[in-house]
Formats: C-alpha cells, structure tokens, sequence
C-alpha cells in the first residue's frame, strides 16, 4: 500500500448545510496508491467530506464555502459529479443505493456510464468486477433488490469500479453487515488497493478501518481531532478508549498502563 504521487489534497475545507456548518477548515491527503481513512462518530461530517470530493454535496443541500479539492494536481471542485467520475473519482455512497428493480448487469453497465475508455476498456473493468465478486457474474440477470445486503455491497463497489478510478470513495462500506461478510469486504478493498487503486475510506468500525489504512484522519464535530500513521494513532490511548473498544485502564505498579480492550482491539494487537 502506498505511493509515492499525491492523488487527493484537500485543503481547508469548509461545508455548509445552509446556516449549519458542517466542517471547518479540514485538510488532508490521500497518496496515490494508498488506503486513508477517516474516522469518527455520527454527526462528524465524514459522509460531507466524500460528498465535496465527489462534488455530489449539491443533492443533498449542501455547498462547499472555502477551501480547495485538488486530484492528481488539477483541481475538481469546480467540476460537475460525472467530470469528477471521468477524471477518475468514483464514490460508493453509504447504504449501498443500488438500482433495485435494475437486474445486476444493468447496475454495473450504468456504473460505465460516462466514464473514459472504449468498449474494450469496459469490458476489462467488468472482467476485473466479476473477478472481484464472482457472485455478480452469476447473478448477472437477477434483480439488484433481490440481492442479500451483502451482495448489494459489493454490487454498489462493482458499479463504481466499472469506471476504473484512480481513487475509490467508501462510505460505511461494512455498515449493516453481518462480521464476516464485513470481513470479505475488507479482504475485497485490500485486492482493489493491490491493484493500484487508492482508497479514501470512512467507516464507524474503527478496527477494520486501521487494518486496512496507512494513515489515518479522526474528524469530531467537522474538524480534524488527529491525523497520523494508523500505527501511531491506534496505540494513541484516546483513540484506543473511543474508537477500538478500551473499557478501562488502570496503572501498573511499575507504572506503565494496561488496557482492557474489546476482542476486536485485541485482534488488531495481534496483526499490528
């Protein structure tokens, strides 16, 4: 994971819904190649900050009132939500949204839709969807609201990597789903970041997201609480107590602190 080129740059960005203000001056990158994720709780503006990237704050009341979205060097927050998908950009929004009374191949033709490339490009990308998730290819002709919540997931990932982007915006992708479908979808964005897609990822699962991020940003209440390398932040005592489960901590006699954490602190102790 990681590279060496820059992709995102967001510079001092501030949202507004109306007169509420949604984020204040949040800066961060996102290196060409690499998994970013943005952490927080509900109300943070995690979901605001993939809709200013994706230029798609418009449809849902909100305006971007300063500061700056640059991709690849040009800037894109000037541009309308199909040129940021052509300039490779492309968001898998939270709670799936898929077109259910769409069979699944319409779903990922649609998902091509604008995006640059000839036939032959297309047919590499839903090559690489239906090597992705192979229940796609077999379900091709089934109803999209017919699909389990986790193949909707991954349906809603296949539709937006029909456009082959350069950066892939996740939204709650493990939102609702059930520990081990979560799990393959894990396993699923480490495969598309192999491949050399970059990835800028919010999720509330604060364990999966650090096991698959390089760096990490914790937003609170629409401003950047702490950044850094997702090494440093999970032994950060804050982040381990708010987001990775800790229940309690009590001094040693030598004088070093141990954590009593949640199982799932204590598998990220053993990949870490």
């Amino acid at each position: 994971m990681g590279g060496t080129g820059l992709a995102l740059e967001v510079t001092d960005l501030s949202v507004g819904y109306g007169p509420v203000r949604a984020l204040r001056q949040v800066s961060l990158t996102v290196p060409e190649g690499a998994v970013v994720t943005v952490l927080g709780g509900n109300g943070a503006g995690k979901s605001t900050l993939l809709r200013a990237v994706s230029r798609t704050l418009s449809f849902h009341g909100g305006a971007v009132t300063s500061g700056s979205v640059t991709f690849g060097g040009r800037p894109i927050d000037g541009l309308a939500p199909d040129r940021v998908v052509a300039a490779g950009v492309s968001q898998v929004p939270e709670g799936r949204q898929v077109f259910a009374r769409m069979t699944v191949e319409d779903n990922l033709r649609a998902g091509a839709l604008g995006a640059p490339g000839d036939r032959r490009a297309k047919a590499s990308a839903l090559r690489r969807v239906h090597g992705l998730f192979p229940v796609l290819a077999d379900r091709s002709h089934q109803r999209a609201g017919l699909l389990s919540g986790g193949e909707q997931q991954m349906l809603a990932v296949g539709r937006a990597l029909m456009a082959s982007p350069k950066l892939l915006l996740l939204d709650e992708p493990s939102l609702g789903l059930a520990p081990l479908m979560a799990a393959r979808i894990a396993d699923t964005i480490r495969e598309i970041n192999s491949q050399g897609t970059a990835v800028l990822l919010v999720e509330q699962n604060a364990a999966l997201a650090l096991r698959l991020a390089d760096r990490a940003y914790v937003l609170e209440v629409g401003e950047v609480a702490l950044s850094g390398p997702v090494a440093e932040l999970a032994a950060s005592d804050e982040v381990r107590r708010r987001y990775l489960g800790v229940v309690d901590e009590d001094q040693d006699t030598d004088g070093s602190y141990a954590a009593v954490a949640h199982p799932v602190l204590t598998r990220w102790e053993e990949i870490r």
